[in-house]
């Protein structure tokens, strides 16, 4: 399953390698509420074929209405701002008050080779960083840095690509084909194991990935960076600590286990009698997700992705 980023720069990429003059549409500021965070992006060719979103339809709706109007024909990139009005804000859908900064690009058949570069990248999880000059338009991709908060600077704009957060679930159980739907809604790439085969066999959504084998060669061999997220989801401490012991020794971004506290804690004792040190444990969500009073599988499931989307948000590691 390819992610929101990959679908609208592979957009771009077919229409260019088909000679077609193609839109690069990115928000880059956002004040305010607004439909779509920062480094959202649309692709629009010179058919008015749309890739993408950046709100309701609204905004899409202008940049439509631009193209037939011939108002993005120019050469250098723009910043065109949404909701700079309340009739603006009725017009475009925007929440109240809230105001987009939109960069839109005319990309030609020169700019497909860096198009391919940053859609290796994310293939390879290795990502890189974008620089547009608002003065000349042109590209400069470099290896990814510390992440960005802030894509329009003076002059020009930075936005990095990747990797995709992935999610791998320990444990092809109920609750993790609920995660897993979310997840998977929510733009992560979903990664499954479990050493019983039988539970692979009956596992029920296909877009998530199927890794077969031991807890932790899985987690040491596909979910061993920064952008990694594991969850051990199956009660049982043969399966769920293998899988923790190997996640917290990698930097990943986020190890979470099932688990009331009573069980958490005995966990605790466990992993520390199986030379994990206190520093690694600290970095263990246990128990996982949101304290939101959640009792059944799908209410788990949000609990855990809204910890998740918390942490994101805040910008917090570990």
């Amino acid at each position: 399953m390819q992610s929101a980023d990959e679908l609208v720069l592979r957009a771009v990429a077919r229409a260019l390698g088909q000679g077609r003059s193609v839109w690069l549409c990115t928000v880059v500021q956002t004040f305010g509420a607004s439909p779509r965070p920062l480094g959202s992006m649309l692709a629009l060719d010179d058919e008015g074929d749309l890739t993408g979103s950046l709100s309701g339809g609204c905004i899409e709706d202008d940049l439509l209405e631009r193209l037939a109007n011939g108002q993005l024909e120019q050469g250098l990139p723009q910043v065109v701002e949404y909701g700079v009005s309340p009739e603006e804000n009725e017009r475009f859908g925007l929440p109240c008050g809230g105001r987009m900064g939109v960069l839109v690009e005319r990309l030609d058949h020169g700019f497909l080779p860096a198009v391919t570069d940053i859609l290796n990248g994310l293939t390879s999880r290795q990502g890189c960083h974008r620089r547009v000059s608002l003065a000349d338009g042109r590209w400069q991709l470099l290896p990814l840095g510390p992440p960005e908060t802030q894509l329009l600077h003076e002059g020009e704009v930075r936005q990095d690509f990747g990797p995709r957060f992935q999610l791998l679930l320990v444990g092809a159980n109920e609750l993790a084909r609920c995660i897993a739907e979310i997840a998977l809604a929510m733009d992560y790439r979903v990664l499954v194991t479990d050493p019983r085969d039988d539970r692979l066999r009956q596992w029920p959504v296909p877009a998530a990935e199927i890794l077969a084998g031991m807890p932790d060669d899985v987690v040491r061999e596909h979910a061993n960076d920064r952008h990694s997220i594991v969850i051990t989801l199956t009660h049982d401490p043969r399966i769920d600590d293998m899988a923790l012991m190997e996640a917290l020794a990698q930097p990943l971004f986020y190890v979470g286990a099932l688990g009331s506290s009573r069980t958490s804690e005995k966990r605790r004792e466990r992993l520390l009698a199986l030379d994990l040190t206190e520093s690694q444990l600290a970095r263990l969500h246990a128990p996982v997700g949101l304290d939101i009073g959640s009792k059944s599988a799908m209410e788990i499931a949000v609990a855990i992705m809204a910890e998740l989307t918390q942490l994101r948000r805040r910008g917090e590691v570990g």
